[in-house]
């Protein structure tokens, strides 16, 4: 059997490169309906085992890696059709028949790009969970960290893969009314080995099935705007604090933290946080101030992983919208540590920050850091081990803030 296409039929080359894609993709899509099932369950509560995070973490790393894989087949098979004649088609007289297959085709062909691509963006855009597999790919140039792209990207990556869906069901559909309606060699001549087909004639381009493609593209983009799928991960409801006033006002800062998960490092910010200070530079021994910060927890963003954070299992916001932290501010030999009390979920531990403090006549700014226990606060107590969420937590602070006005 030739490798390459003629007039009349296809080669060995167009045919694997049509049925490997026809695998993969019927491998690929009850992948992903599944993954996305027991995510759900873990964004529930439902389930929160290590053992059940670790099969829906290691579906969707399967799901993802043969996505790109599907990508670069797809790249390879549009390129190797592009250099090949197409054989013409069984029944040219057929016009609107012929405008809907070839529509179809390419709806398939794009799609076969733009889905595997779109969920590529929206793992590199995104932190945490799945890895890909592949020795590359966990980044990509020129896609930033960002949970509006990686939302975008999610949002798209859904609707594409529905229109993906419908071009596969009437691309068999069509097949099948071929072999089994018109019992012609369309379907056949597809397959391997030697198949008796008529002479056909080379098909003249046109431009009315790209632009109905583009269309149904553009119509299933904008009604996935139209259900608000484009949005950013996470959605929480926020607890909204109260602004507070104090001797030292914060103008400006950073409240992090870093877990590690599956293997790979999570960076998750709370938006929404305030700290009461009172201190005095001038003390050298002894209780030179104090901090009280309290925390919005709903307002952290921790990656693809936000809505499983906010579960019960984990900080549990729905019970516990806020954490504190309670402490005394005291010079040391190389800076000053902040010693107290933080309360998360409910439970209360000692807990010392040590921190940079640089002031500058009225203005100060400080830098601290720290690692928590998770197990300390109740966070991730079916997690009894290490192999799906490690139990150290890094705590970041960095912050600038003025000194209030004397009255």
């Amino acid at each position: 059997m030739a490798l390459a296409n003629t007039a009349d039929r296809y080669g060995s080359l167009s045919k694997t490169f049509h049925w490997l894609t026809a695998l993969l993709i019927i491998t690929l899509m009850p992948l992903g309906l599944i993954a996305n099932d027991m995510a759900y369950a873990l964004k529930s509560g439902a389930e929160t085992s290590d053992a059940f995070i670790a099969r829906t973490a290691w579906l969707f790393s399967l799901h993802k890696t043969l996505g790109v894989a599907v990508f670069f087949v797809a790249l390879a098979r549009i390129a190797w059709a592009i250099s090949q004649p197409k054989p013409g088609l069984l029944h040219p007289d057929r016009k609107m028949e012929s405008l809907a297959a070839e529509t179809v085709h390419w709806l398939l062909y794009g799609s076969l790009v733009v889905v595997p691509l779109s969920g590529w963006i929206h793992h590199a855009a995104a932190s945490g969970f799945a890895p890909i597999w592949w020795p590359f790919g966990q980044n990509l140039p020129l896609v930033p960290k960002s949970e509006a792209l990686a939302g975008a990207m999610g949002g798209a990556h859904w609707v594409l893969t529905k229109v993906l869906g419908v071009a596969l069901l009437l691309h068999i559909a069509g097949a099948l009314k071929h072999h089994v309606i018109d019992k012609d060699a369309t379907l056949r001549r597809m397959w391997f080995g030697r198949t008796e087909v008529p002479a056909t004639t080379p098909e003249h381009k046109h431009a009315a099935p790209i632009t109905a493609a583009l269309a149904l593209w553009a119509l299933a983009l904008s009604g996935g705007a139209a259900l608000g799928v484009y949005a950013p991960h996470g959605g929480t409801a926020a607890a909204e604090l109260e602004e507070v006033q104090s001797d030292w006002q914060v103008q400006d800062g950073t409240l992090g933290i870093v877990v590690t998960q599956l293997g790979s490092e999570v960076d998750g910010q709370f938006a929404d946080w305030t700290a009461a200070i009172s201190f005095d530079e001038t003390v050298e021994n002894g209780v030179a101030g104090a901090v009280e910060v309290t925390v919005s927890i709903g307002s952290l963003t921790l990656g693809s992983v936000t809505d499983q954070a906010m579960g019960p299992d984990f900080f549990n916001t729905a019970e516990f919208p806020t954490a504190t932290y309670i402490a005394d501010i005291v010079p040391v030999v190389d800076g000053y540590e902040a010693q107290g009390t933080l309360t998360i979920k409910g439970q209360s531990m000692p807990v010392t920050l040590p921190f940079g403090l640089s002031i500058d006549g009225d203005a100060a700014s400080m830098r601290g850091g720290l690692t928590l226990d998770r197990r300390d606060f109740n966070v991730g107590a079916t997690m009894a081990d290490e192999s799906s969420l490690k139990f150290a937590v890094e705590v970041n602070v960095a912050l600038t803030a003025t000194r209030a006005a004397a009255e």
